[in-house]
């Protein structure tokens, strides 16, 4: 597209913003059709000329020129009308990689943009499951929402889609709001949460807990500069394969975080209130160590928790693994993989896995005290926001079940949008 035709367009998004302005540009005459255009966007100072004051609008502009001017225009959100807010939306959306190119964050971006922003993701999954559970074909979509209250506050929801394949009629879906909280920033030294956050413990994909239901309850996180950050929540467990013996029962967890340059370290401390027993989590207090250390493209991690309140001997949970690789979604090709051993005990898991395989379910449905396995995750960008991810738990070994050992796997295509 021509400059000129591009400025024209522009202006009449802005139309409104400025009054009549003197010509900056030596070759931009007064007979010229675009004129007022281009002097009124320069005196707005959404576009510039060149060194040698001209304005060349018989070039075609670039991507990148065009989101120089996006970038200026999302300064001046707050002049326009709801109208030009959401054609502005929309060409923020098209140019999004060369203004974060630019500098602009997304982050930042969301804010500028209008009150409201949008995003989600899908999957068409196959599970392949153990502990004599049906495989399973599944579809899933969540629809995230994000309402900019002020400068500080957003309120955030996810309505979350589950389609089962192989049943039918109203057996094979549901729709639920899975997360719903809201988010104050004290600048950039503290962030409160409070609502049904999200919330993950473990390194591979949350395995000790990751479910998408998180926490009922509030949550404070310290930002100390970007290295350091430390999280105290009080709430509940929304989901267990123990059912209401853990999601009854209130809990505190902390969390730190620490980027040590050399490596990253975390500690986790999770108590549920109330007098221990042996029919529920009250009592329980876990707590867990984590480290990652980068080297080149590759990464060494691992993970140990104990149940410091239980008198059994299986009170452990631990792992240890390498990765490499690193997914980006704007990069087809791109891949990350990374294989663990895993060594969990009874007296430590307490149900609502992040992991998309089964394995863990011997110690919650079956006798078993111990389970012990390798696990290996890996994903690769097939396209723009579209990956292709997959687990495979392998050499599953378990103490005191009375059900064979099974490997269990699962292959999903993933979008994001």
């Amino acid at each position: 597209m021509k400059k000129i035709l591009a400025l024209a367009a522009v202006a009449a998004l802005t139309a409104g913003v400025s009054a009549y302005a003197a010509n900056p540009f030596s070759d931009v005459t007064p007979s010229d059709w675009a004129y007022q255009a281009v002097v009124d966007l320069s005196e707005q100072g959404v576009v510039e000329g060149y060194p040698d004051g001209t304005f060349k609008g018989e070039r075609n502009i670039t991507r990148y020129e065009m989101a120089q001017i996006i970038a200026r225009m999302l300064a001046k959100e707050d002049q326009l009308n709801a109208e030009q807010r959401a054609t502005l939306d929309k060409l923020a959306g098209e140019y999004a990689d060369e203004l974060a190119n630019l500098g602009v964050r997304v982050s930042n971006l969301e804010k500028k943009v209008g009150n409201i922003y949008w995003s989600g993701d899908a999957r068409m999954r196959y599970q392949d499951k153990a502990v004599d559970a049906a495989d399973g074909w599944n579809g899933r979509m969540r629809i995230n929402v994000k309402g900019q209250v002020n400068d500080s506050t957003y309120v955030q929801g996810r309505l979350t889609s589950n389609m089962d394949f192989k049943k039918s009629g109203d057996e094979d879906t549901d729709v639920v709001f899975d997360q719903l909280f809201v988010n104050h920033d004290f600048g950039k030294a503290a962030t409160v949460r409070l609502g049904r956050i999200p919330v993950a413990f473990g390194d591979q994909g949350g395995w000790l807990y990751g479910d998408s239901y998180g926490v009922d309850g509030a949550e404070a996180t310290i930002h100390a500069g970007d290295k350091v950050n430390l999280t105290a929540g009080y709430g509940r467990f929304n989901t267990s394969d123990y059912g209401t013996a853990i999601t009854d029962a209130d809990a505190f967890y902390a969390r730190g975080a620490f980027d040590l340059n050399v490596a990253n370290v975390g500690v986790d401390y999770i108590k549920a209130v109330g007098e221990k027993n042996t029919t529920d989590f009250a009592g329980n207090e876990l707590i867990g160590a984590n480290l990652v250390v980068p080297v080149s493209d590759f990464r060494v991690f691992g993970e140990y928790w104990k149940n410091t309140t239980t008198d059994s001997k299986y009170d452990t949970a631990w792992n240890a693994g390498i990765g490499y690789g690193k997914l980006n979604l704007k990069k087809p090709g791109s891949f990350a993989i990374d294989v663990a051993y895993n060594d969990v005990d009874k007296g430590i898991y307490f149900g609502g896995t992040g992991l998309q395989t089964n394995v863990l379910s011997y110690l919650t449905k079956d006798t078993a005290t111990n389970v012990t396995f390798w696990n290996a995750i890996a994903e690769v960008a097939l396209q723009k926001n579209v990956y292709l991810h997959g687990e495979y738990a392998f050499d599953v070994s378990t103490e005191g079940n009375t059900k064979s050992e099974e490997d269990a796997w699962t292959v999903s295509l993933n979008y994001k949008f």
